[in-house]
């Protein structure tokens, strides 16, 4: 697992996600912990880094 800090689309607020790096193609919904807007990520891994992330507004 790796901690990847981002900004929420909605709020503007720092806010960090645990990633599962043994997936390599990844892509769900998750409400943003401060202001609980559904946001949208999409990522790519290899074991043990981050090599794409992006996150976006539920339908953006």
């Amino acid at each position: 697992m790796v901690e990847h800090f981002f900004q929420c689309p909605y709020c503007w607020e720092e806010v960090s996600v645990l990633i599962d790096t043994s997936i390599s193609r990844q892509s769900y919904v998750e409400d943003c912990e401060i202001c609980c807007n559904p946001m949208e990520f999409q990522m790519v891994c290899e074991p043990g880094q981050v090599i794409s992330f992006e996150v976006n507004e539920l339908g953006q």
